[in-house]
């Protein structure tokens, strides 16, 4: 697997509200910048992301206009326009931000995700 595929496979592992899924693609020192929290470990990441499920009913998660402006054989950044949509109290709701992703070669030679920073736009 190489990092772009890294990325799908973090997107779609996102998608399916199964956070057993995306912790298999986060390094274990992984730290995440969101508009309104920093998670500086697995354990935060994990709640946050529940969280997130919980308050947003079927929540669909896709990136868009993906750029990677830093690659090499142990790291690669990437930054895109991320989109959500799903159900709050009923409601359809969407919205969408930036995105900032740092995937790392591990001794495994499996791309992880060590940080991500998201941020809404207003």
């Amino acid at each position: 697997m190489n990092y772009e595929e890294a990325l799908k496979k973090y997107i779609e592992a996102t998608n399916t509200h199964d956070f057993n899924n995306v912790k298999k693609v986060l390094h274990d020192k992984a730290i995440y910048w969101f508009t309104n929290k920093t998670c500086t470990s697995i354990s935060d990441i994990q709640n946050y992301f529940e969280n997130a499920w919980k308050l947003i009913k079927e929540e669909v998660y896709t990136a868009k206009d993906i750029q990677w402006i830093s690659t090499d054989q142990n790291s690669a950044t990437c930054i895109y326009t991320y989109h959500y949509e799903g159900y709050y109290n009923g409601k359809l709701v969407s919205g969408n931000g930036r995105a900032t992703n740092i995937f790392i070669k591990t001794n495994n030679n499996e791309w992880k995700l060590i940080h991500e920073h998201l941020s809404s736009l207003a």
